[in-house]
């Protein structure tokens, strides 16, 4: 007999959690390349549409293949359901828009993705929704912010790509008080080092492309939370708008998910030592990683996560013109503004990812001109630290800092 998979640990359920094999028994996960269903007969089709039976209808509402990378994403974040999308800034609208209608107040933490910005200051003003920014390290402005009837709240904890921390269990206590839902992005943690539903928060969101596929091959998206808001909020919108996942990208998903305890504990004790190289070189004059002692929520970080995950941000002398000196010099780590890969990788947040926003609220972010950002991958990483080094070499500012010191 089959076990229950919610009895196993992480690392189990990630290889097992949500199969589901056909009468041919496969080993690997089920690959279902169909666009519709078959129905046995018209009565049979008539009461899939009433719903009165369960029986798939379209690939567009749902697949088999899709449906199990579902169940396991859901046994992984220990939410009740989960619907997958095309790729996570689709996971973010849909959980943003299906809940959403003109006159309703959003308060949103600053430190979000570029594109995560622009949905709140730019489209839902469009659509007649009130934006309010507020520092997301600052429990009084959230509560000032709060202090008034809110339908969502939205932030990222750690941020992207400042790795700021955000109180959650006070937030959304504050947060469900002025009736508002609480959606987390939660990708630079995964799952697997911070699950925020224990936190308070209502609504979880994914860039799948990250981490979980973490290979840098397909592009995905999940949203989960509590079954009725998924199904009666959610799932309309998405089954009517059509961010569907293709059944392809969602196999080599649950594929990836096989190797994600071990991808992600190797790449974040790879991190950790290499915050602790950056910090000790001269031309270095920043280093941000949660786990470290001097950042400036490390305690926090401690309550909300199991570790320091897999992202470094650090800030070189020179501005932008150092950045890209180290950037370019560079034979290993490669320039890219994806993150979360096997494979190391670095971008300059002001001119790619955070550009659009502008320069003064990239200031307000503390994101100056030679912040870069570090996702690290699999690298040996005395390796990286060489490589780290070269870049280093290159940057012009680096002589008058060593002579400053």
């Amino acid at each position: 007999m089959p076990l229950d998979p919610s009895h196993f640990r992480p690392a189990t359920r990630l290889v097992h959690g949500g199969t589901e094999r056909s009468l041919h028994g496969e080993t690997a996960e089920a690959l279902f390349l169909t666009s519709g269903y078959v129905y046995d007969d018209a009565e049979q089709a008539e009461a899939t549409f009433t719903g009165s039976i369960d029986h798939y209808q379209y690939s567009r509402f749902a697949n088999p293949t899709v449906g199990m990378l579902e169940q396991r994403l859901c046994l992984l974040e220990g939410a009740e359901a989960c619907r997958m999308t095309a790729t996570g800034m689709a996971a973010v609208n849909g959980a943003l828009l299906s809940h959403l209608k003109a006159g309703d107040r959003v308060v949103a933490s600053r430190a979000l993705f570029g594109s995560c910005h622009w949905i709140v200051s730019t489209l839902l003003p469009k659509f007649g929704i009130e934006s309010v920014f507020v520092d997301g390290a600052d429990l009084d402005e959230w509560r000032r912010a709060l202090s008034q009837p809110t339908q969502l709240v939205l932030l990222e904890t750690p941020s992207n790509p400042m790795l700021e921390m955000v109180d959650l269990p006070v937030v959304a206590e504050l947060a469900h008080a002025a009736g508002a839902i609480v959606v987390v992005d939660n990708v630079f943690a995964t799952p697997l080092l911070q699950q925020p539903l224990r936190f308070g928060a209502d609504v979880v969101v994914y860039s799948c492309t990250k981490h979980m596929d973490g290979q840098g091959r397909v592009l995905g998206g999940a949203v989960l939370g509590r079954r009725t808001w998924i199904n009666d909020v959610l799932q309309p919108f998405v089954r009517n708008t059509g961010p569907a996942l293709s059944p392809f990208n969602a196999w080599l998903i649950l594929k990836g998910l096989e190797t994600l305890a071990l991808r992600v504990d190797a790449a974040s004790r790879s991190a950790a030592a290499l915050a602790d190289f950056l910090a000790e070189q001269p031309a270095v004059t920043r280093v941000w990683y949660p786990t470290r002692k001097d950042h400036p929520q490390h305690a926090l970080a401690a309550t909300l996560m199991s570790g320091g995950g897999t992202m470094v941000t650090f800030e070189v002398a020179g501005g932008k013109e150092g950045a890209f000196q180290m950037m370019n010099g560079f034979g290993l780590i490669a320039i890219s503004n994806n993150l979360g890969d096997s494979k190391s990788l670095v971008t300059h947040p002001a001119t790619t990812t955070h550009m659009r926003i502008g320069e003064a609220e990239r200031a307000r972010l503390g994101i100056t001109d030679g912040v870069i950002r570090l996702s690290v991958g699999l690298e040996d990483p005395e390796d990286l630290k060489a490589d780290l080094q070269r870049g280093l070499s290159g940057v012009s500012g680096v002589s008058a800092v060593l002579a400053a010191n």
